[in-house]
């Protein structure tokens, strides 16, 4: 008899784009790829789930009076999540879920430990900074 309580019921990571070939998407989604060196289209995918994930919470939570304990609750801990995360400032006063509907994929990917290698160090392509995240940063910065 099989043990059930092996299995793991993992959440999906990405979503697929609708449409496979739409030029536009193509193109932007190429242009991100060069720009932060993401090595598939994938990562990309995976940020902008995540990003519309926080995005829905967001409008959801916007939706309800401004007294409501889940509204304060929910969003104190999600705005409390992006300061962690370092997307938003509350020093600059960014304490309001409006700032979380402001956000784009770039502020993700901009915080990508490869991307601040890449800025950092005086390399030309952000390939370079992927090979030395990856295979260890001793005497390359």
């Amino acid at each position: 008899m099989v043990h059930v309580n092996f299995y793991r019921n993992y959440g999906k990571t990405f979503k697929k784009p609708r449409r496979p070939y739409e030029k536009e998407r193509l193109d932007a989604e190429l242009k991100l790829v060069r720009e932060y060196g993401l090595r598939a289209k994938c990562e990309l995918w995976r940020v902008q789930y995540a990003l519309r994930r926080i995005r829905n919470a967001v409008r959801e939570l916007l939706t309800l009076d401004e007294k409501n304990p889940k509204r304060i609750f929910e969003g104190e801990a999600l705005l409390r999540r992006m300061y962690r995360y370092g997307l938003l400032d509350e020093t600059q006063g960014q304490g309001k879920l409006d700032y979380v509907l402001a956000l784009t994929v770039e502020n993700f990917l901009e915080r990508r430990l490869q991307t601040l290698v890449f800025k950092s160090s005086p390399s030309t392509m952000t390939g370079y900074s992927l090979g030395s995240v990856t295979l260890g940063l001793e005497g390359k910065l």
